[in-house]
């Protein structure tokens, strides 16, 4: 269960409502926002950028209140979780908007209208096997990953020569695109889970695997909102992403625009790819 930061009954006065007074005269809303993120930085570190300034959000959810006016608090809701999502660190939200003074034409407590809405950060992940039944192993392990990833856009398969290492089989590889509201440290433990499940082990380096999986980017270099990382335990963007073929030309395949981050600088994956030799890799 990830951590939050709710801010409950936060008043304004807005305009917001489908007959003509509503939008004259105006009445009270009262928001509840519940955030999740991962407080842990915020909580060993004592450090306000860490965390989320909720005086902020409070300030954000009164200037939607207080806004132009809607027909709907659904849609106040939509705005107000999206500009919570907006936010570094906060993967999702939930929104409660109370119109206690709504027209119902019955004795009633309260009218309200709860959303939930998760952050879907794209991600790039590179597969590979050369053991047992490769193809149906890769389409098994994006099977397996189930709900961590949505929208799974994956490329054809490919052989690929082996990379170092000892002599072994010749790969089957392929790219899957797709997005995640997992953290990449989630995600990531998603990766090595399944890899677990079907058997991989880590004795030889570069040696045959029964299933490889690896994060290969989070986020969008073009726009930079792409996680970058130098921990042993995870780097970002994978390191060698940029020189493998058997990365880079199924990803093109999948995603011709893609945009890979090289030495602090998005590339095009076409660039890159137009000055690797690829000769080895065949359609399968």
């Amino acid at each position: 269960m990830s951590d939050r930061i709710s801010l409950l009954g936060v008043r304004a006065r807005g305009y917001h409502g489908v007959l003509a007074d509503e939008k004259r005269d105006g009445q009270d809303f009262v928001v509840d926002v519940e955030l999740h993120l991962d407080l842990r930085p915020a909580g060993t570190s004592d450090d306000l950028t860490a965390t989320v300034n909720y005086a902020e959000v409070g300030a954000e959810v009164v200037r939607r209140i207080e806004g132009p006016s809607l027909d709907l608090i659904e849609a106040l809701a939509e705005q107000i979780a999206g500009d919570a999502l907006e936010r570094p660190g906060v993967r999702a939200v939930e929104v409660t908007v109370h119109k206690p003074s709504a027209p119902v034409g019955v004795p009633f407590g309260d009218v309200a209208v709860t959303i939930t809405r998760r952050r879907e950060v794209p991600v790039v992940i590179a597969l590979g096997a050369n053991l047992g039944d490769a193809p149906r192993t890769l389409q098994t392990a994006l099977d397996d990953l189930g709900d961590a990833l949505h929208d799974v856009r994956r490329a054809p398969f490919v052989g690929t020569d082996p990379v170092g290492g000892p002599d072994q089989p010749r790969y089957v590889n392929t790219v899957a695109v797709a997005t995640t509201s997992l953290t990449p440290e989630e995600l990531l433990a998603r990766l090595h889970a399944v890899e677990a499940r079907h058997g991989r082990v880590r004795e030889v380096r570069w040696g045959a695997r029964s299933l490889d999986l690896d994060l290969v980017q989070y986020g969008e270099p073009a726009t930079g909102s792409d996680v970058t990382s130098e921990d042993a335990a995870l780097t970002l963007p994978h390191p060698r992403a940029h020189e493998r073929g058997f990365v880079l030309q199924p990803w093109s395949r999948v995603d011709p625009d893609a945009v890979l981050r090289v030495d602090g600088r998005p590339v095009a994956v076409a660039e890159l790819l137009a000055g690797l030799d690829t000769s080895d890799i065949e359609d399968l």
